[in-house]
């Protein structure tokens, strides 16, 4: 199984590279008034309003960094299908892939309620690796708010180019 893999701080995470729709540079977003501050915003994507949210921002409560490494990992979200909605994530680090068995990731040995995305760890030579779950991100009033939020806030937003 293939994955993207990225950092938050100095620990590493990946996501199923299924999940992936692009990876893009970090670009100018249109701010979310009022939003929670894990919300980095949103931009057009072909057309469509996609939500983003700072990964770093949720799970340590500080921004990622202005790196030339930070990028915006659009993913099919929650999952791909004729149902999915595009979510922009944003990342520190996310230059490289990881090829794993899915079965070889185990469970972390701590239940978190409020990161019920981080999923199990993998022992690689770089250390353990938690896998995100893409389809975890999002509570169900999180997901409402942003999907609803990004549609009605757009007027003028950054294209990403394609």
């Amino acid at each position: 199984m293939l994955f993207l893999r990225f950092a938050i701080a100095t620990d590493h995470y990946v996501i199923d590279a299924t999940h992936v729709v692009e990876v893009l540079p970090w670009l100018a977003l249109k701010r979310l008034p009022a939003a929670p501050a894990w919300v980095a915003g949103a931009f057009s994507y072909r057309g469509e309003s996609v939500p983003v949210i700072d990964l770093t921002w949720l799970a340590t409560g500080a921004g990622a960094p202005a790196r030339r490494s930070t990028r915006l990992v659009l993913v099919h979200y929650p999952a791909p299908g004729p149902d999915a909605r595009r979510l922009g994530v944003l990342v520190e680090r996310a230059t490289d892939t990881l090829r794993a068995d899915a079965a070889a990731f185990q469970a972390s040995g701590v239940e978190l309620p409020h990161g019920r995305y981080l999923g199990p760890v993998l022992d690689t030579e770089d250390g353990l690796v938690q896998w995100v779950r893409v389809e975890q991100l999002l509570s169900d009033e999180a997901r409402a708010m942003l999907f609803d939020a990004a549609h009605d806030a757009l007027a003028e937003v950054p294209e990403a180019s394609s």
